[in-house]
């Protein structure tokens, strides 16, 4: 089970208040003859800067750096705010001395002995420095620990869902209700124009074949799924007759570039269900193909308005994002919006 924001941040501050609890108390217990008062002050004020000076740190090392996309200049700005960590501490620590000296109750010997020693520059220095980088050793290890356990559960979560998305795949390529419509309208078809409804017949096989064969490849080229595309549009003009406009624009040099199958398919499909079959006067879908030297860029467009009713199951939609998760990792991005009496959808694959 992942650990949630909440619980990270309450095990943080569980660890901060046990740590530098312990350490105060522990430093304080290897004194004898310290009466109560001091030790109280001591804890309490040791505790307060300790625990005020790192959590600046951690919260400054959580807004600066990313983990995720670690750079060499990430090791100069923990540098630095661990240079600036350890004078802060070491000075407040000298504050908090010269402070209790001279305001404070009166001091035995013994305890003015004990400042004296704290009172140089270099036992300041090398006391800051060990305790700053000893938490500061803990908190990475911890986040080490706590990234490659979210890893190996996200690893165990994809494999585990492989088989399913799979089967979902399946399910949403072979759509009942689009191919007992083409069949329907293929018979009504028969009796206007036998050539036409032969050939939408070896289309329709054609998409049946396609969704069999490749749903075990991890990609093909972009131009088989064209193919498969240009099959489902001609189909989807039976049913739709005027009311369906497709237009595509596709650059030549992306034509053998390798996709995962069906996602181009299910996006003109969605745009065809949820999008042209509700508008009386039909609509346009546009698909546009291009990249660059990093990333192949898909985006389907189609009139009308984003709206997935609540009994919808967006089986395409999870697919889509299954499966470029599954191949990709978080390199792929799927957005679906709604622009200017359009929705919109883009797909960024990269190009290996």
């Amino acid at each position: 089970m992942n650990i949630t924001d909440k619980k990270r941040n309450l095990f943080f501050w569980i660890l901060q208040f046990a740590g530098w609890g312990f350490i105060n108390f522990l430093s304080l217990l290897l004194l004898k003859n310290v009466d109560v008062k001091f030790v109280t002050y001591s804890i309490l004020f040791g505790l307060l800067i300790s625990i005020s000076v790192t959590s600046i740190f951690r919260w400054y090392l959580k807004r600066s750096i990313d983990f995720e996309s670690f750079k060499p200049k990430d090791f100069i700005k923990i540098g630095v705010s661990f240079i600036l960590t350890c004078f802060i501490f070491g000075s407040l620590n000298y504050l908090f001395g010269y402070i209790y000296i001279k305001y404070g109750p009166s001091l035995s010997e013994e305890h003015i002995k004990m400042f004296k020693i704290y009172d140089g520059f270099w036992v300041q220095a090398i006391n800051s420095l060990f305790l700053v980088g000893a938490w500061t050793v803990t908190y990475f290890v911890i986040k080490l620990l706590l990234k490659l356990n979210s890893n190996r559960i996200e690893r165990l979560e994809l494999n585990t869902n492989l088989k399913q998305a799979q089967l979902n795949t399946l399910k949403g390529q072979i759509n009942p209700h689009f191919m007992f419509n083409s069949l329907n309208n293929i018979r009504g078809l028969m009796l206007e124009d036998v050539d036409k409804s032969r050939e939408m017949l070896t289309k329709l096989s054609e998409m049946l074949r396609y969704s069999l064969t490749k749903n075990n490849n991890n990609a093909i080229a972009l131009e088989e799924e064209l193919e498969m595309v240009d099959n489902y549009i001609n189909l989807s003009k039976i049913q739709f007759e005027n009311r369906l406009e497709f237009a595509k624009e596709v650059q030549k040099d992306c034509l053998q570039v390798q996709i995962p199958p069906m996602i181009i398919q299910l996006l003109v499909e969605n745009a065809a269900k949820h999008g042209i079959s509700n508008l009386k006067d039909g609509g346009k879908i546009n698909l546009k193909v291009d990249k660059d030297d990093t990333e192949l860029q898909i985006q389907v467009s189609n009139t009308g308005k984003l709206y997935i009713s609540k009994d919808s199951t967006q089986l395409g939609l999870k697919n889509i994002r299954q499966r470029l998760k599954l191949l990709y990792g978080d390199s792929a991005q799927f957005k679906l919006e709604e622009i200017a009496n359009e929705v919109v959808a883009n797909i960024k694959i990269p190009l290996l």
